[in-house]
């Protein structure tokens, strides 16, 4: 049996801010952007694995939701505590020195983990964390 991740979803609080992010900083290219009954989902697919749709959706993309569970996702979104993606790359420290160039907000430059990847992270404009990584050159004891 294979199973792999075909389409993801993200909570953002403003779709102009989040593209700014996904398309301009880490270069996804931008695959749908629909706008129905006063909703709008954007969908983008990382450079390297298009068959992974990132959808990029506000709370206003969830028609039954009701205005107080609305305020409290916006409130989360406010405190960026909402947990994001991980990337996978060859070269963590180019991409790193590529996305910080654009202005991206960093959490960590970087550094060998000691659970075997070498990693960086940033934060997207809705506060989401973001990482990178890179499996490590040794195995975690072997370096």
């Amino acid at each position: 049996m294979d199973f792999r991740v075909s389409h993801c979803f993200i909570l953002v609080d403003d779709h102009e801010k989040a593209l700014g992010f996904y398309r301009d900083a880490l270069g996804c290219a931008v695959r749908n952007d629909v706008r129905f009954e006063g909703m709008r989902w954007v969908t983008v697919v990382p450079p390297g694995q298009p068959e992974l749709e990132i959808t990029i959706e506000t709370v206003d993309s969830y028609p039954g939701t009701s205005p107080e569970d609305k305020q409290k996702l916006s409130e989360l979104l406010a405190k960026g505590l909402l947990r994001g993606l991980i990337f996978m790359t060859e070269d963590v420290d180019a991409a790193f020195e590529r996305i910080r160039a654009t202005g991206a907000e960093v959490v960590q430059e970087p550094m060998d983990q000691a659970y075997g990847v070498r990693d960086c992270a940033f934060r997207d404009p809705a506060g989401n964390m973001i990482r990178i990584n890179q499996p490590a050159k040794y195995p975690p004891g072997r370096g």
